[in-house]
C-alpha cells in the first residue's frame, strides 16, 4: 500500500509535432492576412474589399501551408525508412562495426565496455530491437506516426484558417477600412499573446515568456509585411 501512495507518476507532454504545426499555421495565419488586409487598407476604403482579398489569401495560403506540412511529412517518413532499411543491413553484413558503435554510444553516458556487453549481447539475440536502438541512439530518428502527413497538412492548413480570420474580422463587421485596420491591430496582437500563452502552457516554457516572445516575433513579422506592402502599393499607386 506504501508502495502504490508513493508511486512516481512522471508528466511529459506528448504532443509536440501537433504543438508545431498549429504554431506553423496559426502564427501565419495572423500575420499574413493581417499584413495584408493593413497593406490594402491604405490603398481602398472599402472593408469589403478587404475582406474578399483577404479571404482569397487565406484559401490559397492553407492550401500552400498544408501541402508544405505534408511534403514535409512525407520526406520525414522516406527517410527515416531509408535509413532503417540501411541499418537493417549493416547489423547482418557490418555486424562489428554496428557492435562497437553500440559500445561507443555507451561510453557516451560513462558506462563501460564489460558493463554494456549484457545489453549488447540481448540486442543481438533481437535484430529489429537492435535496429530501433540504433535508429534512435545512433541516428536520432523516431519512427513517424502512419498518418503523420495527412494529420500534419490537415493541423497546418485549419490552424492557418482560424488564424486568418481574426485579423479580418473587423473588416467583416466595419464598413471604413481604416478604422477595421485600428481595430485589427489590437485583436491580433491580443489573439498573439493569448496563443503564445497557451503554447507556452503546453510546453512547459512559461506562460509569460512565450506570450511576449509570441507577440514580439509576430508583431514584428506582420510590422515588416505591412511595411512592404504599404510601400508597394504606394509605387503602384504612383
Amino acid at each position: 500500500m506504501h508502495d502504490t501512495a508513493t508511486r512516481h507518476i512522471e508528466s511529459h507532454f506528448q504532443s509536440s509535432e501537433l504543438v508545431r504545426d498549429v504554431v506553423i499555421g496559426m502564427a501565419d495565419g495572423l500575420t499574413v492576412p493581417f499584413a495584408l488586409a493593413a497593406g490594402l487598407s491604405g490603398a481602398v476604403g472599402s472593408s469589403h474589399i478587404v475582406v474578399l482579398a483577404g479571404l482569397a489569401e487565406i484559401a490559397a495560403g492553407s492550401i500552400a501551408m498544408g501541402l508544405g506540412g505534408y511534403l514535409a511529412a512525407r520526406g520525414d517518413a522516406e527517410h527515416y525508412d531509408s535509413e532503417r532499411l540501411r541499418e537493417e543491413r549493416e547489423v547482418v553484413e557490418r555486424t562489428r562495426d554496428e557492435e562497437e558503435e553500440i559500445y561507443e554510444i555507451f561510453e557516451q553516458y560513462g558506462v563501460q565496455r564489460n558493463e554494456s556487453e549484457p545489453v549488447l549481447e540481448a540486442l543481438k539475440r533481437n535484430p529489429p530491437a537492435w535496429v530501433d536502438f540504433m535508429m534512435r541512439f545512433e541516428l536520432g530518428l523516431e519512427k513517424p506516426a502512419a498518418n503523420r502527413a495527412r494529420q500534419s497538412a490537415a493541423v497546418i492548413a485549419f490552424s492557418y484558417i482560424a488564424g486568418g480570420f481574426i485579423p479580418l474580422l473587423p473588416y467583416m463587421l466595419l464598413a471604413h477600412a481604416g478604422d477595421a485596420l485600428r481595430a485589427s491591430v489590437g485583436i491580433t496582437l491580443v489573439a498573439l499573446f493569448c496563443f503564445g500563452a497557451i503554447k507556452g502552457r503546453l510546453t512547459g516554457s512559461g506562460m509569460l515568456r512565450s506570450a511576449i516572445q509570441t507577440v514580439s516575433i509576430g508583431g514584428l513579422a506582420a510590422a515588416a509585411a505591412y511595411t512592404l506592402a504599404r510601400l508597394l502599393s504606394g509605387h503602384s499607386s504612383a
